[in-house]
């Protein structure tokens, strides 16, 4: 089975931290860019944070000082410390692989089932 699956979300304080883990099925070679992106009620999907497997990242605006992506390649897995959370902060997050090799080919935007991260007083 090819899949993502995220752990780490809940409930946060504001000024709070959470830490987000995204691993890949053993059936996953090789991950090109892996990211984090979020969606709030009534809002579109938006890019939170990206890694190359070479370990370049890119941000958010609104998160760039607060959040680090990194990955262990290794272990085909993706992380999203989060820091100095906002209520703006909450929303579903949702891993995503844009491009990976299988045991059964080659599979694009690949994503997570989400995980809800809820940030409050």
């Amino acid at each position: 089975q090819v899949q993502l699956v995220e752990s780490g979300g809940g409930l946060a304080q504001i000024g709070g931290s959470l830490r987000l883990s995204c691993t890949a099925s053993r059936s996953i070679f090789n991950i090109d860019t892996m990211g984090w992106y979020r969606q709030a009620p009534g809002k579109q999907r938006e890019l939170v944070a990206a890694i190359t497997s070479g370990g370049r990242t890119n941000y958010a605006d609104s998160v760039k000082g607060r959040f680090t992506i990194s990955r262990d390649n290794a272990k085909k897995e993706v992380y999203l410390q989060m820091n100095s959370l906002e209520p703006e902060d909450t929303a579903v997050y949702y891993c995503n692989a844009d491009r990976v090799t299988t045991a059964y080919g080659v599979r694009y935007a690949l994503w997570g089932q989400g995980t809800q991260v809820t940030v409050s007083a």
